[in-house]
Formats: structure tokens, C-alpha cells, sequence
């Protein structure tokens, strides 16, 4: 595919932008990214997603294609025969890595974005509490998948769709830790995601792909300020 054929519209401390650009590079395919500021939209990113204008947004052509899994599901079925199929073909497995992605959407990333939104110590320790519940439930599904098959990733030897999912949330993760002290990637509590982590960050192109989390937790901190003085204010 040529290079001006497919494009990403990103951010750099976007995981829903991360994990789209995690397919496109274990399908080998090339895409240009551009990097949006959205305090000063781009036009091409008001052309492309005008109903919520924000990333990921992908371009294919004079296509544009938004909201993050539609993102991933539109790759996987549009270039099936290239790499390894980010969804299962039995459509029971299908329908169940569709169902915790949404979990890691829904429920997960809300708590542990309450971590950084809270105001006071007790809705900072609830949300983590939140947070490692919705952990130790994934460490749950990670036991399930992977049950005596000595397989690495929930997508079996390859990365599917609930790691790319739930992966792409790992900066921000280590940077919350950063930012407020909790212990959410902690080997006590759950041994086998953690061993998870190490198989998905040992993939060669996760290193060019995950932004430095220092980078992420400074813009961490400059995002809690704003939340933090918008709500004094109300």
C-alpha cells in the first residue's frame, strides 16, 4: 500500500490512537501519522470526524473511518490476509473479545481516569479500588484464555484484539502511578497480567509506538490541573 493511501490522525499520549497504530504496524502495513493539537483542530481532523472532532480518526483514501475498535475491526476485515487476524474466527470467541474490550473501554478506563479527576483523597482511593477490581477481573479473563496452552497474549500466540485494547492503556497507567501514587501494575495481586506485560512490551514495534511515560505523566498533571480548576469553579 502506498504511503499516501492510509492515514492516522493521532495524539501522542492518545491510547485510542496507540492501539490503532499497534495493528497497522502488526499487519506490516504503511500509513502516515500526523499528530493533532486538539486545543487548534486541524481542518483534515474536522473534515474527517465532524460529529465528536477528536482522534483516532483513519483515512483510507477518501475514506474516513472513527472511534477506535470500529478502527480495528475496519483493519482486521479489510486486510485479512495480511498478519495475523486481530479478531477470532469462531464467532463465540468473536463476540467475547468484542464484549471485554468494551469492558476495558467502559468500565476500567473510566476508574482509572477517576483516579486523576479526583478532588479528595477518598474519591482518589475509591477509584483505584475501582481500578484494581477491574484488573484482577482481567487477570480473571487472561487465566481463562490462556489456561494450559502456555500462550502469551489474550489473542492466543499473537496479539488480539483485547490486548491491543487493554496494551495501548499501559503508559498511562505507569504515569497515573506517577502521578498519584497508586500501585495499579502491582505482582501481587495480579501475577499473570503482569507476566502479560512483559510478553506485549517485548514486541519490538511497541517500543517506537508507547510514548515515554514521563512525557505522558507531565501532560498527566497539566490535564489534573485544568480538570481540578474547571471544577473549583462550578
Amino acid at each position: 500500500m502506498a504511503q499516501g493511501d492510509l492515514k492516522v490522525l493521532g495524539l501522542f499520549s492518545s491510547p485510542f490512537a496507540i492501539r490503532v497504530r499497534m495493528v497497522l504496524e502488526q499487519k506490516g502495513l504503511t500509513y502516515e501519522y500526523l499528530e493533532e493539537d486538539l486545543s487548534n483542530k486541524s481542518e483534515l481532523l474536522l473534515k474527517h470526524n465532524p460529529i465528536y472532532k477528536k482522534v483516532p480518526v483513519l483515512i483510507h483514501g477518501d475514506r474516513s473511518i472513527c472511534e477506535s475498535l470500529v478502527i480495528l475491526q475496519y483493519i482486521d476485515e479489510n486486510w485479512s490476509g495480511i498478519g495475523p487476524p486481530l479478531l477470532p474466527a469462531d464467532p463465540y470467541e468473536r463476540a467475547i473479545a468484542r464484549f471485554w474490550a468494551a469492558y476495558i473501554d467502559e468500565k476500567f478506563v473510566e476508574s482509572f481516569w477517576g483516579i486523576l479527576k479526583a478532588c479528595t483523597e477518598e474519591a482518589k482511593a475509591e477509584k483505584i479500588a475501582d481500578s484494581i477490581g477491574a484488573l484482577k477481573q482481567l487477570e480473571e479473563v487472561f487465566k481463562k484464555c490462556s489456561a494450559g496452552t502456555g500462550k502469551g497474549f489474550f489473542g492466543g500466540d499473537t496479539i488480539g484484539f483485547i490486548d491491543v485494547t487493554f496494551g495501548s492503556q499501559l503508559a498511562w497507567m505507569k504515569a497515573l502511578e506517577k502521578i498519584s501514587g497508586a500501585k495499579l501494575l502491582d505482582e501481587t495481586k495480579i501475577p499473570l497480567l503482569m507476566e502479560w506485560v512483559k510478553h506485549f512490551l517485548a514486541i519490538d514495534f511497541m517500543k517506537s509506538i508507547l510514548p515515554d511515560v514521563e512525557r505522558v505523566a507531565e501532560y498527566g498533571r497539566e490535564l489534573q490541573a485544568t480538570i481540578w480548576k474547571a471544577d473549583s469553579v462550578k
